[in-house]
């Protein structure tokens, strides 16, 4: 059975579980357009996504981390379709839904949705996260991270970490380890992010730190440099001089790039 992450651009990634398939963060803005982050603020996209909406195969649900016109755009809104579940936090959930969005989901931290399909199972927990620093927070949309846990029999088969637009903060986040170890990949919503010259998102420094906090077995880095306001770029992470502080394995991925996401056991079988 496949396990696949297509990354189309920002942190929008098309997944595929099995038979379940899903896609996080939709963000479908050309280069050039503006995409709208509240209290008046913008950013230009600097590049084209690798898919649009009606390149998608059929999906089983909508992944969400926040609110924000990076993350859930107005080609989205247009064009995605309305009987999808969109899994996301409360208030973007009520926000949704009044866009006739009417399955979409509200998830508070450690409140999760199961989806089953035969012998399988995915699970989506939403996980802690923090946009942006301690008290600049409360003017960002809340943020939500996400597990997922693909079973098949009963069996776990696979377990992702999807960080969401956080920053590194230990007191924050430090429960998702404990509550969820044994994390195969985390996809890291990096950019180092930068609004009225505050950081809002991880730079290199903060990616590290999660990392190591969470302990996947490999690190896929998103979300690095499609906006005007990432001002941290993927090589200052890719360096091996940062990387080296990683016990995991670091995995770049390109837009319109799909690569495995079957655990390292099971790739040393397959080989």
């Amino acid at each position: 059975m496949e396990t696949s992450a297509t990354f189309i651009g920002t942190a929008t990634v098309l997944l595929r579980l099995g038979s379940f398939t899903l896609l996080t963060d939709p963000n479908f803005l050309h280069r050039g357009q503006r995409a709208y982050l509240g209290h008046g603020l913008w950013s230009r996209r600097l590049t084209e996504p690798a898919l649009g909406p009606g390149d998608l195969p059929p999906l089983d649900g909508i992944v969400l981390s926040h609110l924000h016109g990076d993350h859930f755009d107005r080609v989205a809104r247009r064009r995605l379709p309305r009987d999808v579940p969109v899994l996301t936090t409360v208030a973007a959930a009520r926000q949704l839904r009044r866009w006739h969005f009417d399955d979409a989901v509200g998830l508070s931290p450690w409140t999760d949705v199961v989806l089953h399909r035969g012998d399988e199972t995915l699970r989506i927990t939403a996980v802690p996260a923090r946009h942006g620093p301690t008290g600049l927070h409360l003017a960002l949309p809340p943020t939500i991270g996400t597990i997922l846990d693909w079973e098949v029999g009963g069996v776990r088969r696979l377990r992702l970490y999807i960080s969401g637009d956080t920053r590194f903060n230990r007191r924050v986040l430090r429960d998702i380890p404990r509550r969820f170890p044994g994390v195969d990949t985390a996809l890291l919503h990096l950019g180092g992010t930068r609004i009225l010259g505050a950081l809002v998102t991880m730079d290199a420094r903060d990616g590290v730190a999660l990392a190591n906090l969470i302990q996947p077995d490999r690190v896929i880095p998103i979300h690095y440099d499609d906006y005007g306001v990432f001002r941290d770029p993927l090589s200052n992470f890719l360096q091996p001089t940062v990387t080296a502080h990683m016990a995991a394995t670091v995995t770049p991925i390109l837009r319109g790039e799909t690569v495995s996401l079957a655990p390292a056991e099971a790739l040393a079988h397959i080989s």
